[in-house]
């Protein structure tokens, strides 16, 4: 089930099966770069205005499963940017993104009508003079059993497009919300195991 937040901006509404806190695991694989297992953690968060704030940490995880080394870290903002408050159709999606790399993207484009899955692709690619060669890319993501799953792709001069990183996270569960849970139980506690 997805939560709404009453002070959820209006215009952000179809992207609120986004908001939390989301934790797992992946793999990356780019030519030119060492193939890994990476965890991480993905953080949707609003303040009440027409956007949601994104940020997202991942690290290399070495074959016992534990953080090895930071991998990448990215920061932006996503908006519904047409059809917000639309019953039905594609709604179009902006994502403003900066990477520790020394990356500025800026990404266009849909959530589906009626599912939970947001397409993108970038529409700009800044770098910074130290930053890896890079072109552009695209990534889908989805809830799928209530877990965002999301598969990206990367172009480098020399690389074509394609598949280089994809994560399953699961949303980790609220604290504050668990205390209101708690609440909710019977007096003794016993009764909860019976």
């Amino acid at each position: 089930m997805i939560e709404i937040p009453s002070d959820l901006h209006k215009d952000v509404v179809p992207l609120a099966f986004l908001l939390g806190t989301w934790e797992g695991a992946g793999v990356f694989d780019f030519p030119g770069h060492e193939k890994c297992n990476f965890g991480q953690e993905v953080i949707f968060r609003h303040d009440g205005r027409a956007f949601l704030e994104y940020r997202s940490r991942t690290w290399v995880l070495d074959a016992e499963g534990n953080k090895a080394r930071p991998l990448e870290n990215e920061s932006g903002f996503w908006r519904i940017t047409s059809n917000a408050q639309g019953a039905s159709g594609v709604r179009g999606v902006e994502v403003s993104m900066v990477r520790d790399e020394g990356v500025i993207e800026i990404w266009y484009g849909e959530m589906a009508d009626g599912r939970p899955q947001i397409d993108v692709a970038t529409d700009a690619v800044a770098r910074t003079a130290s930053a890896a060669p890079y072109t552009g890319g695209k990534r889908l993501y989805g809830l799928v059993n209530g877990e965002l799953m999301w598969v990206g792709e990367k172009a480098a001069p020399e690389v074509p497009l394609r598949p280089y990183m994809s994560a399953q996270l699961k949303k980790v569960l609220n604290p504050a919300k668990l205390i209101e849970d708690i609440a909710d139980l019977p007096d003794d506690g016993i009764a909860f195991f019976r």
